[in-house]
């Protein structure tokens, strides 16, 4: 600083510039290829001819330009660093990281097949509390229907009480001839 700021006075300015910065944010989508192979080695911090080798193996498939360049994604880089983190840190064999990967990939299968599971059964539940509460009141409907008749009584058995439906047993015309001859 200045002696005129140690002092508490303002520094002397001449001419002001102003200065305007502006930024561009561009988004891409992960899995589009936008890295050659040289800039995505050195993202993933490895030598592109290790590139070259998990790509012949199926670890890895960049996407191709029109031309036929290898183009890498930030998700081919995001799986190449796992690749290294596999073979470097954990002590993998390519053999191994295949296998992972394979079954990484089987994993999410499963859950996405859960997913569909667990959704279809509360859609299953659901139907099941409606198909019951709209025969409940069906069934209630008939019990009314029934009870404004009079031809449901209560039945109170031992250990239980029902609702039992009463029809008297039909009178056959021999029947009332045979009563009125015993007068």
């Amino acid at each position: 600083m200045g002696d005129d700021a140690q002092r508490g006075k303002r520094p002397r300015t001449g001419t002001v510039r102003s200065t305007r910065v502006t930024q561009t944010t561009i988004e891409v989508d992960a899995d589009r290829g936008v890295f050659m192979i040289s800039v995505a080695a050195e993202l993933a911090e490895m030598h592109p001819q290790t590139l070259r080798m998990y790509e012949q193996r199926g670890l890895i498939e960049p996407k191709r330009s029109p031309k036929g360049t290898r183009l890498y994604s930030h998700s081919d880089v995001e799986r190449l660093r796992r690749i290294q983190q596999m073979t470097n840190d954990l002590g993998l064999n390519l053999a191994g990281v295949e296998r992972v990967l394979a079954l990484e990939v089987e994993l999410e299968r499963e859950k996405r097949r859960y997913a569909q599971a667990a959704e279809r059964l509360v859609q299953l539940q659901r139907e099941t509390v409606e198909m019951r509460d709209t025969l409940r009141a069906e069934m209630q409907v008939e019990i009314d229907k029934l009870r404004k008749r009079n031809e449901l009584v209560p039945y109170h058995g031992t250990r239980t009480t029902a609702l039992v439906q009463f029809r008297p047993a039909p009178v056959e015309v021999d029947d009332v001839h045979e009563v009125e001859d015993d007068e």
